[in-house]
């Protein structure tokens, strides 16, 4: 099982930091991605980290604000989340896939979904 936590209220500008745990499975061996969903929108994929020390994956208008990192130790997989704008208001998912996606945004090929965290970027 995944949960998502982490999110909340901020400010434009702002910053957060959401956190992926798990019960249940080593997360090192899974791909952990963290997609996004506004209301009316469809979900979308905003970071991912690929299994063991993979290559990790960026939206390409987010890239340069938000930050995917994996601490084995804990057993946690993080997104550090800059200079947040209204836009980025969602809620968002991680999820985990047994084998690193051949379509990283692509959902189907995740296994587990967790619950979601609300991030509201608002004065």
């Amino acid at each position: 099982q995944l949960q998502a936590y982490g999110g909340g209220l901020v400010q434009p500008g702002g910053s957060l930091r959401l956190s992926c745990a798990t019960s249940g499975f080593t997360r090192d061996l899974y791909a952990i991605t963290w997609f996004r969903q506004s209301p009316g929108k469809e979900r979308e994929g905003v970071s991912s980290i690929y299994s063991g020390h993979g290559p990790t994956f960026y939206s390409e208008v987010l890239k340069d604000r938000f930050t995917i990192s994996r601490d084995s130790a804990k057993n946690s997989v993080y997104l550090q989340m800059n200079s947040l704008k209204p836009e980025d208001t969602a809620v968002y998912y991680c999820a985990a896939a047994r084998q690193n996606p051949r379509l990283v945004w692509a959902t189907n090929e995740y296994d587990y979904w967790g619950q979601g965290t609300q991030v509201t970027v608002s004065s």
